[in-house]
């Protein structure tokens, strides 16, 4: 296929739809990793900072990656009803929004760490507070990792009622 079949602005959209719907989710992914991995008891400034920006980061990747979503749905995709008549995309659609519903508490803990953080003082993090933000940093993670699987399946229309 020539290059500048490649160039048209068709093309062109969606493949940039596409790339930035799987960069936001690769994004979210990875700062989900990072979280998992600073997180730790009463952490020092550089820890505890790093997880507020690493959350600021999952935040804007995942509402890049339900805007991309939301536009390969309607514009850009297979057609909508490629998407919306298949019980695994709904399926992927209640994931998604559950694991962002599961993070809404680390998040707001994380707002709440840089109020001290501002004042030049540590956040209080204790071993219980760790260990219930790492389980739910963990269910997302598993919930995020299922989510490629469902794509998989559905875009080989698994889950499509027979013609």
């Amino acid at each position: 296929m020539p290059l500048a079949t490649l160039l048209i602005p068709e093309i062109a959209k969606s493949a940039g739809v596409a790339y930035v719907h799987y960069l936001s989710f690769m994004l979210c992914f990875a700062a989900l990793v990072v979280e998992r991995r600073l997180l730790r008891p009463d952490p020092d400034r550089r820890a505890a900072t790093a997880m507020v920006i690493t959350d600021i980061v999952y935040g804007i990747a995942a509402l890049a990656l339900l805007v991309s979503g939301i536009l390969r749905v309607l514009y850009f995709g297979q057609g909508s009803s490629f998407y919306t008549e298949n019980p695994l995309f709904w399926w992927k659609v209640g994931l998604y929004l559950s694991v962002g519903a599961l993070s809404l508490y680390p998040t707001v803990t994380y707002i709440l760490w840089a109020i001290p953080l501002r004042k030049g003082e540590l956040p209080k993090v204790s071993e219980a507070l760790a260990t219930r933000l790492g389980w739910i940093i963990n269910v997302e993670l598993v919930g995020f990792a299922l989510v490629p699987l469902l794509a998989t399946l559905m875009a080989r229309g698994v889950g499509l009622p027979a013609a």
